[in-house]
């Protein structure tokens, strides 16, 4: 039996229950609320006062006269891009960094991966391994610029770098100094590879544990055979996203590069001057703190923090970051 209800004339559908329950209003739970601003009000007014305070007062220095002072001076609107842009040095600087990028991604990537590959095969062993590979990353950029500095490419005939190619009949030869070619830069590549390797495993290693191994065994079933076959059609594309981010921070820490560059070429053992391979970072450091002109300074920083964002969007874009599987 059914009922109608509405209004005489009206084609009212037919009800088969009793109607529904008003929705009940949810209660606010205000001691939750007051936890909740309690515990994260130090983290939002730290953020606040010495983030974005400290970046918009940055910015008003970029566009005025603030030469030994962070004091705002007279407005200078954009003298101190044009100056710095003008500047051969800081162009120099951004071509170097790119280059260092360009070397140092890839290297790392491919290292990485490399590593992560043969640690996840293993039966044994596994944290120990996991373990050696990451201690590195904590160490820090200036401690590791220093004992490279000091005691693999020191320069010396007793120096590691020296004393491994003695074995192959060469001279001894100053890693840092030499320019033509810039032998430095195997120091500064070796450095980083050592400092950053093993977080970028951890990473790797951390996806690859994602993927279920009823994959592997449904591709041996279907005929697939060989660990490289395996790689590169489950293991590989299933760590895309892994890929991405891996690439992303790369780029990122690439383009901050600064510890190793400042205590390996900034001087010499003796004290003299080093070769003049200063990335973008360092260019400002010496424009702000050296030279106290912190209006060109801000406005370096600024075009660096530019560049990457740029940088970051279009390497977003073409590899598709946040794009889904299948689209």
């Amino acid at each position: 039996m059914s009922l109608r209800t509405g209004r005489p004339g009206t084609s009212a559908g037919p009800v088969t229950g009793p109607a529904p329950a008003a929705p009940r209003r949810r209660r606010v739970d205000w001691p939750a609320w007051r936890a909740f601003i309690l515990l994260t009000a130090p983290l939002v007014v730290g953020l606040v006062v010495f983030k974005y305070v400290a970046m918009g007062w940055g910015l008003l220095l970029s566009f005025s006269n603030a030469r030994g002072t962070i004091a705002l001076g007279d407005w200078a609107g954009l003298a101190n891009y044009r100056a710095l842009l003008d500047d051969p040095r800081f162009r120099t600087s951004l071509s170097m960094i790119v280059v260092f990028t360009l070397v140092i991604v890839p290297l790392t990537f491919a290292i990485a991966l490399g590593l992560a590959v043969l640690v996840n095969r293993l039966r044994r062993g596994r944290a120990l391994f996991r373990t050696t590979f990451f201690l590195p990353a904590a160490v820090s950029y200036v401690v590791a610029s220093l004992i490279w500095k000091m005691s693999l490419f020191s320069g010396v005939p007793s120096s590691a770098a020296n004393s491994l190619a003695a074995l192959f009949g060469q001279e001894p030869t100053a890693w840092i100094a030499t320019v033509d070619p810039p032998l430095y830069w195997v120091v500064l590549i070796t450095v980083r590879l050592w400092l950053q390797i093993g977080l970028y495993m951890i990473l790797f290693l951390a996806g690859m544990q994602e993927i279920p191994g009823e994959l592997y065994e449904a591709a041996r079933v279907d005929g697939a055979a060989g660990e490289w076959r395996l790689f590169r059609h489950i293991t590989f594309p299933l760590l895309r996203n892994t890929s991405v981010a891996v690439t992303l921070l790369l780029v990122i820490a690439s383009f901050q590069a600064f510890d190793e560059f400042y205590n390996l070429l900034s001087t010499g053992l003796a004290g003299a001057p080093g070769p003049d391979g200063r990335p973008p970072l360092v260019y400002l450091y010496d424009v702000s703190l050296v030279q106290q002109d912190y209006g060109v300074g801000s406005a370096g920083a600024f075009v660096v923090t530019l560049l990457i964002v740029v940088v970051t969007l279009v390497q977003g874009r073409l590899v598709g970051l946040g794009r889904k599987d299948g689209e």
